[in-house]
């Protein structure tokens, strides 16, 4: 890593940085520290442990996928397309950012619950989606979708045009174009986004609870069963909450080694 000449930096910054360090810090040592290590096994392996954790593994992992597929061309439109258009697009892709999870939650009850907007027609396709595993997924995609967004717009308008003009000059199709320069150019900005919103998957809980409900091995995630074990047995919320904290923690810190091998490869 290149290391800053200390003078670009002016000290009094590393006040205010030393404190929000702490402040992300001091919360996650002092659970590493009040819990009971010799009941830690047995705190995170139980049933209801497991099928949380689990659970939560395979939704965040299909919900990622999601982000993805719908995430990506909601990215490249907002970059490459200007006018009032994009502008109403973007706030309404970014609006989950802002909203309490717990009214988008609402807002998916009301679009696809049995009562919802959309329920009678999924009634007579025989579809249930309210208070199912699919629930589950459809609320973790509405809450992260914009965070991957938001990364690969960024990077796209970083990256800028110039390269993708020169390839359709070259006789490069809009496709070929997109796969082969948009895509490649914008791919560390893509890593970041898609563990952003992993991460928010895995740690989703509002819009989860009031969409999906909280049904053992089918909607209960494991941020809903370290809720629920908070009042019942508070050593085994601390025990778990620690398990997804290493989970997000490994993610992140093997993308991110990802990530910096694809910059290094790219310069």
């Amino acid at each position: 890593m290149t290391r800053l000449p200390s003078l670009t930096i002016p000290r009094w910054l590393l006040v205010p940085a030393a404190l929000g360090a702490l402040l992300v810090a001091v919360p996650v040592v002092a659970m590493a520290l009040t819990v009971d290590w010799r009941e830690f096994g047995p705190l995170v392996t139980s049933e209801a442990s497991t099928d949380a954790l689990w659970l939560s593994l395979r939704t965040a992992s299909v919900s990622t996928l999601l982000c993805l597929l719908f995430g990506i061309p909601l990215a490249v439109v907002l970059a490459r397309t200007t006018g009032a258009a994009a502008t109403l697009l973007r706030s309404l892709v970014l609006l989950p950012l802002v909203l309490p999870p717990v009214v988008g939650g609402i807002a998916l009850l009301q679009a696809f619950g049995r009562r919802g907007l959309l329920g009678d027609t999924l009634d007579v396709l025989g579809l249930e989606i309210a208070f199912s595993t699919t629930a589950v997924v459809i609320a973790q995609t509405f809450v992260a979708m914009p965070f991957l967004v938001l990364s690969l717009e960024g990077a796209l308008r970083a990256a800028g045009t110039r390269f993708e003009d020169v390839a359709a000059t070259l006789g490069a199709g809009p496709t070929t174009v997109f796969r082969r320069v948009t895509l490649p150019l914008a791919l560390p900005g893509l890593v970041a986004g898609t563990v952003l919103a992993f991460a928010r998957c895995l740690g989703e809980f509002g819009a989860t609870i009031t969409f999906a409900g909280s049904l053992q091995g089918t909607t209960r995630t494991l941020p809903l069963e370290i809720y629920l074990q908070r009042e019942g047995d508070p050593q085994a919320a601390v025990a778990l909450s620690l398990v997804l904290v290493g989970v997000a923690v490994l993610v992140i810190a093997l993308t991110r080694a990802r990530r910096d091998s694809l910059v290094a490869g790219a310069t």
